[in-house]
């Protein structure tokens, strides 16, 4: 009887054990997911249906821009920190570097499809066409002169750059470095444009880095002005300002037709179906960020992502194209389908 109680004892002290390490899968019963604010209005979508669809809390989505929104990811595993980081770019190696160091070893990486950035303007200002080495030299902080030497930015109007151009100002509302949209913005149009000159053409063959710190380098004389994350904000400000600009996604366009346009680059209007086809030359991949081991810390992971890879919410019909999201191709979103089910880890 003895052994009998001894044995009892044991296993009633393993159940306990067993309950004690499992009560942080109960640490949250609410998912917090933080990052892009062009992912914003997504993540937001798909929080607000999965609150009304499932018997989980609806997600709480911040937008806290890309950069951002990955170092709080990157802060460690635990429910102090965020489930989800949406992200507007693909996560960096140093981003990954730093999320291992803090024990975020698990990282799921979900592309949920394509947007484009806009330059865009009022609805009542004159419609534009700009080439990506226009762009470059309105916005550059150092740009070359007509004897090859780069010089502080010396445009003070669009027409300075090209008569064509409007003769106006140059003014454009833009997000700050830690945006995707400032990424990708520099990445696409920037260095487009810096390739059009031969001296950087070859500049970036021979130094890749001494490249990118041109190509990359926004002008701070009062001509680009920083308007913080929220692209809301930028639609208001362009229709109390007819002569300026603004950088934003395509969603935040096609949520604002009534009030805005965007500019062609290089004779190619940003449409829908441009974006998708590859032919409207600023575009991007849009992503979010799942720690695998808060499948099991938070409640409702798991559903939250079969929702959002769901066909009905990502696929060629589904709601967020409603929201401006440009579908990836059916192979793709089979492929991140099935990282979100399996919860895979990211391979970079």
């Amino acid at each position: 009887m003895k052994t009998l109680k001894k044995t009892v004892t044991v296993a009633a002290f393993a159940v306990l054990t067993i309950a004690s390490v499992a009560s942080p899968a109960q640490a949250r019963d609410q998912i917090r997911i933080v990052g892009s604010s062009t992912v914003f209005p997504f993540a937001t979508a798909v929080a607000e249906n999965f609150g009304k669809s499932t018997e989980f809390k609806t997600p709480v989505v911040e937008s806290t821009g890309s950069g951002g929104g990955l170092k709080l990811f990157c802060e460690g595993v635990g429910d102090q920190t965020p489930d989800i980081a949406n992200a507007s770019r693909r996560i960096k190696a140093s981003e990954v570097e730093r999320c291992a160091k803090n024990g975020v070893t698990d990282i799921v990486e979900i592309k949920i499809g394509y947007d484009g950035i806009v330059i865009g303007n009022a609805k009542t200002a004159k419609h534009t066409d700009f080439t990506k080495k226009q762009i470059f030299l309105a916005l550059a902080k150092n740009v070359p002169d007509s004897d090859g030497n780069m010089i502080p930015n010396p445009y003070k109007k669009w027409s300075d750059i090209d008569p064509s151009l409007p003769a106006i100002k140059i003014e454009v509302l833009g997000p700050p470095p830690t945006s995707g949209t400032r990424d990708a913005f520099v990445e696409l149009a920037m260095e487009g444009g810096a390739k059009k000159f031969e001296m950087l053409k070859a500049l970036k063959k021979s130094d890749k880095k001494a490249f990118k710190v041109i190509a990359h380098s926004i002008r701070e004389d009062g001509a680009f002005i920083e308007a913080g994350e929220n692209d809301n904000l930028i639609v208001q400000k362009l229709t109390s300002n007819p002569d300026a600009f603004g950088i934003f996604g395509f969603s935040f366009l096609d949520q604002n037709t009534d009030k805005i346009q965007g500019a062609m680059v290089n004779g190619v209007a940003p449409e829908f179906e441009r974006i998708a086809s590859g032919e409207y030359g600023v575009s991007r991949s849009l992503y979010f960020y799942v720690k695998a081991a808060h499948a099991g810390l938070t409640a409702g992971i798991q559903a939250y992502l079969t929702e959002f890879s769901s066909e009905g919410t990502w696929g060629e019909e589904g709601y967020l194209t409603d929201k401006g999201l440009i579908p990836m191709p059916a192979e793709e979103r089979a492929k991140f389908r099935k990282a979100a089910t399996n919860l895979s880890p990211l391979s970079m």
